[in-house]
């Protein structure tokens, strides 16, 4: 089981990270603008994702908040 409980600590590590490169892109494209080479389609990815989520009405409200609830629960066990 310990096992376990490592890889869970490891895929935690590895979407923390994520989110923070996801964060720093959109960051860098609002201040450089859309030609920076590693993160020139991470805002306009979000973008997509987000107008995705607005067009499914209740439903895209509810995907919405399953997923702030699974990374609220990850801090709250953390």
């Amino acid at each position: 089981m310990e096992f376990l409980k490592e890889i869970k600590k490891w895929l935690a590590e590895i979407t923390e990270i994520s989110l923070l490169l996801v964060a720093v892109g959109v960051l860098v494209t609002i201040l450089f603008g859309e030609d920076v080479p590693f993160f020139s389609g991470v805002a306009a990815n979000f973008t997509v994702l987000l107008k995705a989520l607005g067009e499914k009405g209740l439903v895209g409200l509810v995907a919405l908040g399953v997923i702030l609830f699974l990374f609220y629960r990850k801090k709250a066990a953390a």
